[in-house]
């Protein structure tokens, strides 16, 4: 067992908005990570390019959707270095249609992705939390949860319940110790979006939606997360955190 320093884990650790995290995580003095995602080749590409020693950094293949294997995750991170500060779920999904011509499956596709990972995420994380008295679970939402956007049906309905998941968690747990968080981002540049960001017109239209004029990068909604993971924000617990380029709140002139 080893308690030099904080342990983060990330699911989705290889995605756009989780490389960037993890990147940013991994420059922490004396810092540890896990990483988890399906692809187990991706998972070691991705740790070859961090600079922490082998030590301190270990790869844990799962899907997120699945409940028994979230837990064998975070059992394998706490057996491995005996403590669990935050853990970030950066899994999901993009689906942009009206809903008279979703299929079903591509409902409970998006659910599971989104909501059901982050359900398993949290409840999992909790039990070690609990039992040390402290932790950060940070959750990603999305604006199209908070304000109307045309075709975007299925993944509002599934971000909107990680937004409600996070204020019940947030004074469920809030006595142990427990921080529970979200961001809520707008368009990020990512391989996950690139069917928008890849098309000039479709760009400069959601462009134009932002109040800043720009749509955002990997490491912008990495920095969100980044705060809520630490001690800075020790006194937020409960909250959607908007790093949305205003997306959420505010329109353009």
């Amino acid at each position: 067992m080893n308690t030099k320093g904080p342990v983060f884990l990330v699911f989705g650790a290889y995605g756009g908005v989780g490389s960037a995290l993890t990147q940013g995580l991994a420059l922490r003095p004396g810092g540890r990570l896990a990483l988890s995602g399906r692809d187990a080749t991706r998972l070691e590409a991705l740790k070859g390019g961090l600079p922490l020693p082998g030590d301190d950094l270990i790869t844990l293949p799962a899907d997120a959707t699945d409940f028994a294997a979230v837990q064998g995750v975070v059992d394998s991170t706490v057996e491995r270095f005996g403590r669990l500060d935050g853990v970030v779920n950066c899994v999901g999904s993009v689906l942009l249609k009206p809903a008279h011509i979703t299929r079903p499956q591509e409902w409970h596709e998006t659910v599971a992705t989104n909501l059901t990972s982050a359900f398993a995420v949290l409840r999992a994380a909790v039990r070690p939390m609990m039992k040390q008295a402290f932790g950060s679970v940070v959750l990603v939402s999305t604006a199209a949860a908070r304000i109307g956007l045309p075709n975007h049906e299925a993944i509002a309905a599934a971000k909107g319940g990680i937004d409600a998941l996070v204020r019940s968690a947030a004074a469920t747990y809030g006595r142990a110790g427990i921080r529970v968080n979200s961001v809520s981002l707008g368009l990020v540049e990512t391989p996950l979006t690139a069917r928008i960001t890849g098309s000039e017109r479709a760009r400069e239209n959601s462009e134009a939606m932002h109040a800043l004029g720009r749509i955002g990068t990997p490491e912008d909604a990495a920095a969100g997360i980044q705060y809520l993971l630490s001690d800075q924000a020790s006194w937020v617990t409960g909250q959607t955190l908007g790093v949305d380029g205003g997306l959420g709140t505010a329109r353009s002139m």
